[in-house]
């Protein structure tokens, strides 16, 4: 099959798209994906750099990608739920491939009206944003909840799920794009990169930070006595150390097809909206990369070679 392929740590260049790469092997429990398309995510660049091999080591030769959505080609002969031709959906590994092999409880189908190509922005995302508020905040309905880069992919996943729960949602972004932040539906916006604007907010029950860094820890002080601050990037170790008081959690995305089903169906409905930047054939990878760390371009997708989506 073709495929993108790393063969060692370094910078985009050093993605290779290839032509005979050997196909997954597929089990009783697999279903066998012919990719429609994969997106790019800030954990492949920080995956192919190095930057993440001492908790998430590589072996190569290795193929990158988190995100698949496609067609069912084959499945095992313990999977009851799936068959060839079905659109499909999934969070697993090795995406940036024409076969994506996933086992069959980690994919959920897609619903009619969504377009099968730009679907594949919605796993990781999604995941991620909805399991930053759900589980690494815990907000409940009626609390304030400061959702940080709300208007990034994740952001918007945690600002969906936020607002599903009840809570009250304040968006923060950068001060040139508080009327956008404002089309989210939230109550209030807040400016992070002004800290006069930073430091006159007040106290909030949870923020959900997806930006890290500077920004993490000058806002860490403005949870609550017993409140959480979930995050999803880096938060700098003095921040912790400076509020005792607050519950502090990381969040990593687990798969969980029925609620990337769930939000497949509320942008099939409109409920959700997740623009996409750019979409590029996926021997352009090296070249999406380069992009997607510039920042600034949005969701990018990767398009399967021969994609229909």
């Amino acid at each position: 099959m073709r495929a993108v392929v790393l063969h060692e740590y370094g910078g985009p260049e050093k993605l290779k798209f290839e032509e005979n790469v050997p196909e997954p092997q597929i089990g009783g429990n697999t279903v066998l994906i012919a990719a429609a398309a994969a997106s790019v995510n800030p954990i492949d660049w920080k995956l192919r750099s190095g930057a993440r091999q001492k908790d998430s080591p590589l072996t190569f030769p290795a193929i990158l990608g988190r995100d698949v959505s496609g067609v069912v080609r084959a499945v095992g002969a313990n999977v009851k739920h799936f068959k060839a031709g079905d659109r499909v959906l999934a969070l697993t590994f090795k995406t940036y491939a024409e076969l994506v092999a996933v086992e069959d409880s980690e994919v959920t189908h897609l619903p009619d009206g969504v377009d099968l190509a730009d679907s594949a922005a919605i796993p990781l995302i999604s995941l991620t944003g909805d399991q930053l508020v759900r589980l690494a905040t815990n907000v409940k309905a009626g609390q304030v909840v400061l959702i940080t880069g709300a208007l990034g992919g994740v952001g918007r996943a945690a600002v969906h799920t936020a607002k599903k729960i009840g809570a009250q949602v304040i968006a923060g972004v950068r001060g040139r794009a508080m009327d956008a932040a404002r089309l989210l539906g939230v109550s209030d916006v807040l400016a992070i990169d002004d800290d006069r604007a930073i430091e006159k907010f007040g106290l909030v029950d949870a923020i959900a930070d997806t930006v890290g860094g500077e920004v993490a820890a000058k806002l860490i002080g403005k949870v609550k006595q017993g409140g959480s601050f979930g995050y999803a990037s880096v938060l700098p170790a003095s921040a912790a150390a400076l509020n005792p008081t607050v519950k502090i959690t990381r969040v990593g995305a687990r798969p969980d097809p029925s609620k990337v089903r769930e939000f497949a169906d509320d942008v099939r409905d409109g409920k959700f909206v997740l623009p996409i930047g750019l979409r590029m054939p996926l021997r352009d990878a090296a070249e999406a990369h380069v992009l997607g760390e510039k920042g600034g371009i949005g969701k990018i997708i990767l398009l399967a070679p021969d994609s229909r989506g």
